[in-house]
């Protein structure tokens, strides 16, 4: 760690490398949290589930928020962004798509020159500039090392010492088992992710026992490749191990869980790998053994359970696979599931579920990209590839703002897919949905011009009714709501007569944004009020949310601000539960005007410069009416004239660095805003060391005792003390009084 600070003191890319399973994630994270204060703002880019390299822009822009890129490039945006504020991005688990990741390190750091860069792979970057931390395996004492009172064992004894206890309560290493740890250790040469799979067995084996049984492994595998590191061999052959310990029937399960990229539930492993010699009621009893011998994780994610497979058994597991045809028919399954997933989401969409869809589709984003890609990858598969992506429109890209790579989806479908079918008129017409989305009009027109040719050749009405309204939203963003009005009434008139809900609820929003822009106000007014009445009588909260904003825009213009900033505030709840950046934005926009007319000129400032982060690149201006930019600047002159330059651009800038959750809350008023308004306070001095000050940092975090020694890699015993310690310099008696001390003082140094 000392030496990874030291670097990152005098250069902008510190690659960590290094043997797979040797901490380099782990230490990188830490390294991120001991230096989060120097910097704005930290990310962190996990890129194991990613496995194309076109995607990493998008990946690491869906991090950081920018949900879409408009005119220029994604790589072009995120310079922009990390070029106005000091950021450290940590790029975890580079090694598999190291070109694609060295092209954009560099691009970013030539764009961004305040941006740092810390990224942990198995090979180097290679690029200018790049200073490399070669992570070797843990630490082993030398085995004739002395076991005496007080002896602390070095990190890797250390660390089996701890996973020990945690299978095998009342584990300790003494003077008989000294000499037996440090010999396996050795063994494993220090590698933590070996040693924390040998300390597993002891659920069954004894020390002895699991030291005999890797010498065997280890003298079996030496007939193996003799061009592969020492390390990469020893931890094959523990890996090995462990599957030659598996019953048939958790052998098979374990090689084809491995087709999953990521995290997934139950539900999918029973639909996709139960056939053949595995029953669907048998999944439950072997994913439980599985878990259990520590070869998947059950983790919880959105109150959903979850399993995942560490990325290094997992590429063991899949070189297990059978050959093509076994693979081919994995991969279909997997494709099918996922296919069915898109599809009962896309018609539960508009209605009560909404909310739980979103969530769902939103954990299955690297199965849904490994769905695609099979479709595109295999002969045959690119219209079930386009019914996918169609499917996955309105829940999936649109609610996620993932834009841009919805469009790439679509554009890569449409070109396998050339023949005149209904999918690729609906193709077409969705795939310029998200252009509009990006105000990229100019792509879009020529894609909905198309999907209306085609709709009228083969006679698809569903198609011709929804091509006709987006391209009445598109001149309607264009700046020509009167050549979209008699487009959108057609839309309107169409969904109507074939009883569609969303088309209606989506046309007739539009429809009443054109009306405001041409000056009909009433029968604006009567459109949205309408929109709103249908999706609370479905229990739809999206397109509701939205509604609400147009609403609040033309009350705000007919001078009936009050009610307008309630709508806002309305709308901001909902649409934050789908993490809806552009209506998110827009809203806490309305309410800047809000507080600005109410004369909290600072606040009203603040809000802005949230706003246009929240927003970041994309071109919210493309979802802007003219009323709506004029708006914009009046309240922008009123506040320059109130607070002047120099306060206006503070306040400003301070709204700007606010969260997205802060910023929400902010905007609804959810918290006292003395905690953004009063006065600078001095922060007391803590009397905490540097260690106290990091547990108490997981205190606030809710972490128990345990989870801290984890965490940290200390004793569990030494956690208590750090705690007791802490209580007494504090004068507390509770932990929970550690975490609001804690927070207080996070809040007034961030202030």
């Amino acid at each position: 760690m000392a030496a990874v600070k030291q670097l990152m003191s005098t250069s902008r890319l510190v690659t960590l490398t290094g043997v797979g399973g040797v901490g380099k994630t782990r230490l990188a994270l830490r390294v991120a949290v001991e230096r989060h204060r120097a910097f704005d703002a930290v990310w962190l880019v996990d890129l194991t589930e990613l496995n194309d390299p076109s995607l990493i822009s998008q990946t690491v822009a869906a991090v950081v928020g920018l949900r879409d890129q408009p005119a220029c490039s994604p790589t072009d945006a995120l310079g922009e962004f990390f070029g106005s504020q000091r950021a450290l991005l940590v790029l975890d688990n580079c090694e598999h798509l190291i070109d694609s990741c060295a092209v954009l390190t560099d691009a970013l750091l030539r764009a961004a020159p305040t941006l740092q860069i810390l990224a942990t792979s198995r090979q180097s970057l290679r690029i200018s500039g790049e200073s490399i931390v070669m992570i070797l395996p843990l630490c082993v004492p030398d085995p004739d090392s002395p076991m005496t009172e007080g002896y602390e064992p070095c990190e890797a004894v250390d660390l089996f010492a701890q996973r020990a206890a945690a299978v095998l309560p009342g584990f300790v290493i003494d003077e008989h088992s000294h000499d037996t740890v440090i010999r396996l250790c050795r063994r494993l040469d220090g590698l933590p992710l070996a040693i924390e799979l040998a300390a597993v067995r002891l659920r069954a084996f004894s020390l002895g026992d699991i030291v005999r049984q890797l010498d065997d492994r280890f003298r079996w595998l030496t007939g193996g490749s003799r061009a592969s590191l020492p390390r990469q061999r020893t931890l094959h052959a523990l890996v090995d191990w462990s599957y030659q310990l598996l019953t048939p029937g958790e052998r098979t399960l374990w090689e084809r869980i491995s087709l999953f990229p990521g995290h997934f539930d139950l539900d999918a492993v029973e639909s996709v790998c139960a056939y053949g010699d595995i029953e669907p009621r048998d999944v439950v009893d072997l994913l439980d053994d599985l878990v259990d011998k520590s070869l998947l994780l059950r983790e919880e994610r959105d109150g959903r359970v979850r399993y995942r497979m560490l990325e290094t058994l997992r590429q063991f597991c899949h070189d297990k696979l059978g050959g093509p045809d076994e693979r081919r028919t994995l991969s279909r399954r997997h494709r099918d599931w996922y296919g069915r997933l898109a599809e009962r989401a896309a018609a539960d969409w508009f209605g009560p579920e909404q909310a739980a869809w979103f969530a769902r589709l939103k954990l299955e984003h690297s199965n849904i990209r490994a769905a695609l890609d099979f479709c595109l990858r295999e002969p045959g598969e690119a219209e079930s590839g386009l019914r996918m992506a169609i499917a996955l429109q309105r829940p999936f890209w649109l609610a996620n703002s993932f834009y841009d790579e919805g469009r790439q989806w679509l554009d890569r479908l449409l070109r396998a897919l050339a023949d005149p079918t209904a999918p690729r008129a609906q193709g077409l017409y969705m795939n310029a949905r998200l252009a509009i989305m990006q105000g990229d009009t100019a792509a879009a027109l020529p894609m909905l011009r198309e999907s209306l040719t085609l709709a009228k050749q083969i006679n698809d009405p569903h198609s011709l009714a929804f091509a006709t309204g987006l391209s009445g939203m598109a001149l309607l963003f264009e700046g020509h709501p009167e050549k979209a009005a008699p487009l959108l009434r057609d839309a309107l008139e169409r969904h109507t007569a074939r009883g569609d809900q969303i088309g209606i609820t989506m046309a007739s929003i539009f429809l009443g944004l054109t009306l405001h822009e041409l000056g009909d106000n009433d029968g604006a007014d009567a459109l949205c009020e309408e929109c709103l009445a249908r999706s609370m009588d479905l229990g739809e909260s999206w397109y509701c949310a939205w509604a609400l904003t147009w609403l609040a825009l033309d009350l705000w213009t007919r001078g009936q601000t009050t009610r307008a900033a309630s709508l806002a505030r309305e709308s901001l709840r909902r649409s934050r539960r789908y993490d809806d950046r552009p209506n998110i934005a827009l809203n806490v926009e309305l309410l800047a005007w809000s507080a600005t007319l109410d004369g909290d000129h600072e606040r009203g400032a603040r809000l802005l410069g949230a706003a246009k982060t929240i927003a970041g690149t994309m071109v919210v201006s493309g979802l802007q009416t003219k009323s709506h930019i004029q708006q914009h600047d009046r309240c922008t002159a009123m506040l320059l004239h109130s607070l002047g330059d120099t306060a206006f651009t503070k306040a400003h800038e301070r709204g700007s660095r606010l969260t997205l959750p802060r910023a929400v809350e902010d905007a609804l008023r959810e918290r006292a805003s003395t905690s953004v308004q009063e006065p600078e306070r001095e922060r007391t001095p803590s009397p905490l060391t540097r260690r106290e000050s990091e547990i108490a940092e997981l205190i606030a975090k809710g972490m128990s005792n345990k989870d801290i020694a984890a965490t940290l890699v200390i004793a569990q015993r030494t956690a208590e003390a750090h705690v007791e310690h802490i209580l007494t310099k504090l004068g507390f008696s509770s932990r929970t009084q550690i975490a609001v001390w804690f927070t207080t003082q996070t809040t007034v140094e961030q202030e």
